[in-house]
This record gives C-alpha cells, sequence and structure tokens, in this order.
C-alpha cells in the first residue's frame, strides 16, 4: 500500500492565486496553478540572448499589469530546454531562475519564457513548483493571495 506524503508544511493555494517575481519587480501578478505542467512559464516578448564576461545573458520584456507599463529585464540563462506546450507543439525556450513569492512561501525557481499573449495569465505556475509545497483546491481561486 502506498501512503500518502505527509501534508505537514504544506499549504492549500486556488487555481490562481497572486505571485511576486521580486527579482523580476513584478509584484502581485495573477498566476495560473497548473498542475499538468511541469515547468513554470513567464510570458515575454522581445526575447534575445547575449555573452558577456563567460555569462550567457537573456534579456526580455514583460508587462506589469499593476502598472500597466511593459519593462525590460535581464538575468542570467539558468538553461535552455526543450517544452512541449499544451497544444502539443515542441519549443526551444530559455530558462531562468529567480526568486519566487507564493502565498507566504519564498524560494528560487525555474521559469521558461514564451509568448504567453494568447493565454488569460502571464505566469504558469508547474508541479516542479508545486510538489511538496502545496496542495492545491481547485475549488478556490486566489484562496492564499496575500503577497
Amino acid at each position: 500500500m502506498i501512503k500518502p506524503k505527509p501534508k505537514k508544511d504544506k499549504v492549500i493555494i486556488g487555481r490562481q492565486e497572486k505571485v511576486n517575481l521580486p527579482e523580476l519587480a513584478l509584484n502581485g501578478i495573477g498566476a495560473k496553478i497548473d498542475t499538468g505542467a511541469f515547468t513554470s512559464s513567464l510570458h515575454c516578448k522581445n526575447i534575445c540572448t547575449t555573452t558577456e564576461k563567460n555569462k550567457k545573458l537573456v534579456s526580455f520584456s514583460v508587462f506589469d499589469e499593476n502598472k500597466n507599463a511593459e519593462q525590460k529585464v535581464t538575468c542570467e540563462v539558468y538553461a535552455e530546454r526543450v517544452v512541449k506546450s499544451s497544444n502539443g507543439i515542441k519549443e526551444n525556450r530559455i530558462t531562468i531562475m529567480t526568486l519566487l513569492e507564493m502565498s507566504g512561501k519564498s524560494f528560487e525557481a525555474e521559469f521558461t519564457l514564451t509568448d504567453r499573449s494568447e493565454m488569460r495569465n502571464q505566469i504558469l505556475i508547474g508541479r516542479k513548483v508545486l510538489d511538496g509545497n502545496f496542495l492545491v483546491d481547485v475549488s478556490k481561486s486566489y484562496n492564499r493571495s496575500k503577497n
């Protein structure tokens, strides 16, 4: 018989939550919680990579929905991955590592960069972030948004 993992230290969240990405100066941004996705993703445009002092950097534009303004961000490339999107198309994506604050927890998280302009939320939180940290109650939205 398989025993479920204990719930201690796991926070119950809804299918959508507000999150902060403080290193990218994004606060209180609506995120879709997606237990079907492995990785998390961030909506951005104008993705451009460069190399500086033997470090691969990525520059991109993100939209701050609270300020109703676009801002340019530059950070180090963490990895490059092939990701299969929800419509089944494989896409090469740049991955960054940044601080994520969600529902009272704060930790480093990987985000793939992609154009999510056709989606409702500019941030998608996948299983890699959720596992061991959160339980999702799909009947709720913005259950723990106290950022």
